[in-house]
């Protein structure tokens, strides 16, 4: 037996954790495209390392690398990556709604693919789950939460940007936990009018503000500026890939174990094609691209 795991897109907590799993289950029988499609294209394929891979289960990152390679789109690099993943018994595909389609295209030729959630967007389509989406929680509160003392200390508002890329959940998730001030989720909520008055609120009580910003919707530093020219005092945090960095969270390291186990499942039951997806419920469960 021969199986494949590349990681595609942005790096996502709990991936080496997923990839630890897996290679457990089939020791010596997991091998890497570095880099993701780029790697399996390029025919960058390697075995895994589990000396090095055993000190990176519970670390951020990927430890095969990851990218974007819009270029698999591409019909000579995608039959290129199609003629190495077919040496292959099985190819594990670990990413966003992007890569799911990169995994469903090679399945459609002939190889054996299973597709994993793993974005800290948590937007893939008919998951509830995807592997980094607690984490990016996590750190994102730890971030607002330990910034606000000192915002409050000085009747200061700060602007928090929060990655997501187009799906708004990271920025709700983490507003249904700090209770922010105001929170800005779509170019609606962009009123400068009602952010004015909610500081002039807060101000009046001693308090700061809090706001959390969904990237994407507006530059923060222009945002920023408009409210520092209202009079009001200023600051902004763009989390950024601190959300991505952040040791995984217990949970985060049981979905992964969750994801693998599964995984494991269908290729001793020789089924390819096939999406580990999670329900509302948080059980893990299969079905066909």
């Amino acid at each position: 037996m021969k199986i494949l795991v590349l990681c595609s897109g942005g790096d996502a907590p709990g991936m080496n954790r997923f990839l630890y799993t897996l290679s457990k289950k089939f020791a010596g029988e997991i091998y890497y495209a570095k880099a993701g499609f780029k790697g399996l294209v390029n025919g960058d394929i390697f075995a895994v390392d589990m000396e090095k891979l055993e000190e990176a289960k519970d670390e951020s990152g990927t430890i095969i690398l990851s990218s974007r390679y819009p270029e698999f789109k591409e019909e000579k690099f995608f039959k290129k990556g199609v003629k190495n993943a077919k040496k292959f018994d099985f190819v594990v595909i670990l990413g966003g709604n992007g890569s799911q389609n990169g995994a469903r295209e090679l399945f459609e030729s002939g190889v054996k693919t299973i597709f994993v959630p793993a974005t800290i967007d948590n937007d893939v389509e008919d998951s509830f789950y995807s592997i980094g989406f607690d984490t990016a929680v996590s750190q994102c509160v730890y971030v607002v939460e330990n910034t606000m003392p000192s915002i409050n200390s000085f009747l200061q508002t700060c602007l928090f940007e929060i990655m997501g890329n187009k799906s708004d959940m990271i920025t709700k998730a983490v507003a249904n936990i700090v209770h922010p001030d105001y929170c800005i989720l779509n170019e609606k909520d962009l009123d400068h009018l009602k952010i004015g008055k909610c500081i002039k609120k807060n101000l009046k009580e001693d308090k700061g503000t809090m706001i959390l910003v969904k990237e994407k919707i507006k530059n923060i530093f222009e945002i920023k500026k408009a409210l520092a020219e209202k009079g009001f005092a200023v600051k902004s945090q763009i989390v950024g890939r601190l959300q991505r960095g952040g040791k995984p969270t217990k949970k985060e390291l049981q979905m992964a174990d969750k994801f693998a186990t599964m995984a494991s499942k269908l290729i001793k039951s020789n089924c390819g094609g096939k999406k580990v997806l999670v329900d509302i419920n948080q059980n893990v469960f299969v079905t066909d691209f």
